[in-house]
């Protein structure tokens, strides 16, 4: 016996590769709801060998569904998020709206899969931010060796992130460096983000540091210990799709760099690729698709006492975001639910 599986914004970026993960990681599906606002209804989405049409989510009755994926961005997860968790369908839910709320549960299954158990506090299960995400799939196992006191961040974010229209930009003002007359203005992003950085992700807050930056400060306390400091920049570059970060780390006790290899080497869901060489690395472009979180450039940091640096890429809109629910939704079965 398998689940009643509902996933919501299913035509987005997001919505499609939750659907491609579980039919690839054959969740136990007895079945499947696509849904999608009033403009995309009738949308075909695949799910393995499958063609879905997509339903109404205004008018969809959630009664009896297991579990809802949700894809669609905080405003529309404030009005439909509730009516779903109220009808009993559990909500695993992408935006940023519920992760900071403290009777929810924030959840990178490789990092605190026992957090999935407070989801019945209010039927609702919040997936973190991409850039949390596989920051602290790569930093559990080395907290729990060394303890970590402080993290220092740099990352390298594509534009998947901000979605389709971003990609387009990216790609439109790319061609048009090109085409002399042809030319195209920032509209996603407020300065051109072909051949160019921007260090600014969503709002600025009052302090200076962006919403982006704040995210990951309060996503990793609150997943992994709200003891440890830190601090991030937020960048966005012209890559399509593949986080990179640039990690830098202070622990209480000492750990040697081949140690921390060694660990991250066995620890779930990380892949070490760590060879002092040239292209003895991982890049964006070589991420994409996989499950992974990548680590390279494993190496001491001599200016403190008990420092590592290291640098840790993922697909975005797998780890960062369809995976890790997908992931949370095994993770709820196994533990919780117990059916499939």
């Amino acid at each position: 016996m398998g689940y009643r599986i509902v996933v919501a914004g299913a035509t987005g970026n997001v919505g499609r590769e939750m659907l491609n993960i579980l039919a690839e990681r054959e969740f136990p599906v007895d079945e499947i709801a696509v849904l999608a606002s009033r403009k995309s209804l009738g949308t075909e989405c695949s799910f393995g060998d499958r063609t879905l049409k997509t339903q109404d989510l205004d008018t969809f009755d959630f009664t009896g569904w297991d579990m809802a994926l949700f894809a669609i961005g905080s405003e529309a997860t404030a009005k439909y998020a509730p009516r779903a968790a109220k009808a009993g369908c559990v909500v695993i839910d992408n935006s940023s709206l519920y992760r900071y709320e403290p009777d929810i549960p924030l959840v990178v299954p490789e990092v605190n899969p026992e957090a999935v158990e407070g989801y019945a506090k209010r039927n609702i299960i919040a997936n973190p931010n991409c850039s949390t995400a596989q920051m602290v799939v790569a930093l559990k196992p080395l907290h729990d060796r060394a303890r970590i006191k402080r993290v220092v961040v740099s990352t390298y974010q594509s534009v998947s992130g901000s979605g389709k229209d971003a990609m387009d930009e990216l790609w439109n003002q790319t061609k048009g460096m090109y085409v002399p007359g042809q030319e195209v203005a920032p509209s996603v992003y407020p300065k051109q983000i072909a051949f160019n950085v921007i260090p600014h992700i969503d709002k600025f807050m009052e302090d200076g540091s962006t919403k982006e930056e704040w995210k990951m400060v309060a996503e990793t306390k609150k997943i992994m210990d709200p003891k440890i400091k830190v601090t991030a920049t937020c960048v966005r570059v012209p890559v399509f799709v593949g986080h990179s970060e640039a990690i830098n780390i202070e622990f209480e006790d000492f750990l040697d760099e081949d140690e921390a290899r060694e660990i991250l080497r066995v620890a779930p869901g990380v892949l070490v690729v760590d060879k002092r060489e040239d292209g003895g690395y991982v890049t964006p472009i070589e991420c994409v698709g996989d499950y992974a979180t990548f680590v390279s450039r494993i190496r001491q940091d001599s200016t403190i006492e008990n420092g590592l640096n290291l640098w840790c890429v993922s697909d975005n809109l797998r780890k960062g975001a369809a995976l890790n629910a997908v992931q949370i939704a095994e993770t709820l079965g196994n533990r919780v639910l117990k059916k499939g």
